[in-house]
């Protein structure tokens, strides 16, 4: 019957003249920002300052001198360890996707003239978590560093242990914290960036112990999530819990570091803290 019809929603045909794609909708406050201006803006709101999500090459050519990037290991893929249904088809299909082997990308690079080695994990590879490969590149990495000499960067945005990969994914928390100590050890300095989100075992391993720790601003850092602490605590959360001011702070992090500064930070700190 007419009567149980709905009227058309206003707006519900679109213009064709209008293209799709070029706009974005900031999370934070709402603003229609366009893709170009979103990108030249280092995918940060103009009117509100939101960080966006950035993949990982994005991240390495904001901060790189210009070619100095040469990448590491790149063809390093996840196996099947545990025999987990279906894992072996979504790694291919993530990396049809993405173009990325797994969620993290290491290489050689100077900032300002100091050489370093970087990671940056990509949370577009499934939503960033740590499984074998991503700890072994970035052992490797560190590694490198500690033979040429180099600065560590490492930039996190993860969901944690990949749990597809059970004890494995697990281990890699203890495998890059001790050669991170190997390279405190050679007197060569690492710097941390965490991005939203950084959280699980990445939080509880490489992402929290560097000689400086810095955070984009109002990104989430925590071990578990707010649901699963209220739970766990039966407590009623602070405002701001697991944001980067918070961990300010509470001293988990050192200072926060909005996107177009963090070329110039890293430069200064690699020029103090790199050896003579």
């Amino acid at each position: 019957m007419g009567i149980f019809n709905k009227p058309p929603l206003r707006g519900r045909n679109k213009r064709e003249d209008i293209p799709e794609g070029q706009w974005v909708k900031c999370p934070d406050c709402g603003a229609m920002i366009h893709n170009l201006e979103l990108k030249q803006n280092l995918h940060v709101c103009p009117h509100c300052g939101h960080h966006f999500l950035l993949d990982a090459h994005e991240r390495i050519y904001m901060v790189a001198d210009s070619g100095s990037f040469e990448e590491t290991d790149s063809e390093l893929v996840s196996a099947n360890p545990l025999g987990f249904k279906g894992y072996d088809e979504k790694t291919a299909a993530l990396t049809a996707k993405t173009g990325l082997k797994d969620a993290v990308v290491t290489g050689r690079l100077t900032i300002g003239g100091h050489p370093a080695m970087i990671a940056v994990m990509d949370f577009k590879f499934f939503a960033g978590s740590m499984g074998s490969v991503v700890g072994e590149k970035i052992t490797r990495a560190i590694e490198t560093a500690i033979s040429e000499k180099r600065g560590m960067i490492i930039v996190s945005a993860s969901s944690g242990a990949r749990m597809q990969e059970g004890m494995l994914s697990l281990m890699q928390m203890a495998k890059t914290c001790g050669a991170l100590a190997r390279l405190s050890d050679a007197r060569l300095p690492y710097v941390s960036l965490l991005t939203h989100p950084t959280t699980g075992g990445v939080t509880a391993s490489f992402a929290t112990i560097g000689d400086i720790n810095l955070a984009e601003p109002k990104c989430m850092i925590g071990f578990a999530g707010p649901r699963v602490v209220k739970e766990t605590t039966h407590q009623n959360l602070p405002p701001g819990f697991q944001t980067a001011e918070f961990m300010l702070e509470h001293g988990l992090v050192d200072a926060i570091v909005r996107r177009d500064q963090l070329r110039e930070r890293l430069t200064t700190y690699l020029g103090y803290l790199m050896p003579e």
